[in-house]
């Protein structure tokens, strides 16, 4: 069982460029994939997403990526000699003309208008390709291994309150055959004159309290989706939506009895059933 919520981050270095990922997962309920990728890598989303979707299957996964160059990589100083030499030209020209003395000092030469520009580095996406699904893959593997940190406390909590719902079961499994019991025996003797109509003090006649009180065939399913449930949580795949439904399964059953059976003890078990019930659906919310 997996928690979906999660945390995992990872970073690599490719072609003097670093790559870091970071993966968080958050409660959805289908799969949500929300991406931050920078432009160099964007030929490569279809590919991010595919390998995502293999991992997971359902919550809202928010990923970012970013790239750092090192020092000097990002950005390259690029110097016009064809201008350069231009401005050379001219300044012989000139000290021949002028009749002027000495050489240009080599410090005028950054005082020359556009004689120098910064020039961005294209990046090597290609290049940097297998660092970047190296770092994306195990940031992915810390994400899991988060989710299944979570869910085994999930899985630990739903097993405690199943325990409790299997009790109840059990203890409405008691009270099913001692209520059949009470409306099957016999009726004691009639005094003189009394009506035989009617079998019990609420005036019910005894074939209504029969169809009415007999909850053994809700009991048994009780039971049995309780068990199923029970089963599901060591299951490998995702088991968010089995669990919901069987949740969904107990709860009709356990309508059914009070309904059939509105007796204090049974309510009271009823409502402490339905207690459990909601509380492994709430963390059912958090279950992929």
């Amino acid at each position: 069982m997996k928690s979906m919520t999660g945390y995992g981050e990872a970073s690599r270095t490719a072609r003097g460029t670093k790559i870091s990922v970071q993966a968080r997962s958050l409660n959805h309920r289908h799969l949500d994939l929300q991406l931050r990728v920078p432009r160099e890598y964007l030929s490569f989303e279809e590919e991010i997403r595919k390998m995502i979707r293999e991992k997971i299957s359902r919550g809202r996964i928010e990923l970012f990526i970013s790239r750092y160059s090192e020092k000097g990589r990002a950005r390259k100083l690029e110097m016009d000699e064809e201008l350069l030499g231009q401005y050379l030209a001219s300044m012989r020209q000139a000290k021949r003309k002028f009749k002027l003395a000495g050489d240009p000092e080599l410090s005028l030469l950054s005082a020359l208008p556009d004689l120098f520009h910064v020039r961005e580095v294209e990046a090597d996406a290609a290049g940097e390709r297998h660092g970047l699904f190296s770092a994306l893959a195990n940031a992915l593997r810390k994400l899991e291994a988060s989710r299944e940190r979570e869910g085994r406390q999930l899985k630990a909590d739903m097993q405690s309150q199943i325990r409790h719902l299997t009790r109840i079961a059990a203890a409405l499994a008691a009270r099913a055959e001692e209520t059949l019991n009470r409306i099957q025996r016999p009726p004691a003797p009639a005094r003189n004159g009394e009506n035989f109509t009617r079998l019990d003090d609420g005036g019910t006649d005894s074939l209504g309290v029969i169809l009415k009180g007999d909850i053994n065939e809700e009991v048994v399913r009780l039971k049995s989706h309780v068990a199923a449930l029970a089963a599901v949580l060591h299951e490998k795949e995702p088991v968010g939506k089995k669990i919901d439904f069987m949740l969904q399964e107990i709860q009709r059953e356990l309508n059914t009895i009070s309904s059939k059976v509105p007796q204090l003890p049974v309510v009271q078990l009823v409502l402490e059933g339905k207690e459990r019930v909601e509380k492994i659906r709430e963390q059912t919310q958090n279950v992929e």
